[in-house]
C-alpha cells in the first residue's frame, strides 16, 4: 500500500505542483492544508504517514508545525521542502523531521527521500 502524504504549503501552485509529481509517482495524497493550524488538524483527521512540511507558513512556522504534529501523532514521519536551504537552516529542521530537501532539488531529491522514509525500496516503485 502506498505512503499517505499529506502535503502542507501555503502556495496553492506549489501544492498543486508537488501532488501532481508526488501521483505520478503512486504515493497517496490524503490532503493539503495551506498553514502549520491546518496542518496540525489534517494531521489529526487524516492520520498521514508523511507530513511534506513548508518551512515558511503563516501562522505557525514549519518547525513549530512539525513540533505539535509530533506532539499529537508522534508516529507521523515529517519530510521538510524548502527554499531555506542553508547548512543551518537544514541542520535546525533535521532535528525535527525525518528528511529534508531544497525545493531547488525537489526534482532529483523528493522521491527517494519519500521513499527511504516511508521504508519503501526505490528499485520496486521504479518497476511499478
Amino acid at each position: 500500500m502506498p505512503a499517505k502524504v499529506l502535503i502542507a504549503d501555503d502556495n496553492s501552485v506549489a501544492r498543486k505542483a508537488i501532488r501532481s509529481f508526488l501521483g505520478w509517482h503512486s504515493f497517496q495524497i490524503c490532503g493539503e492544508a495551506r498553514c502549520g493550524k491546518e496542518a496540525v488538524a489534517k494531521v489529526r483527521e487524516l492520520r498521514p504517514d508523511i507530513v511534506l512540511l513548508d518551512i515558511n507558513m503563516p501562522d505557525m512556522n514549519g518547525i513549530r508545525t512539525a513540533n505539535e504534529i509530533l506532539r499529537v501523532s508522534p508516529g507521523t514521519k515529517i519530510v521538510f521542502l524548502s527554499v531555506h536551504d542553508t547548512p543551518g537552516t537544514m541542520k535546525a529542521a533535521r532535528v525535527w523531521a525525518d528528511g529534508f530537501v531544497a525545493k531547488s532539488a525537489a526534482g532529483i531529491e523528493l522521491i527517494p527521500t519519500l521513499c527511504r522514509v516511508a521504508g519503501i525500496d526505490k528499485r520496486l516503485r521504479e518497476n511499478e
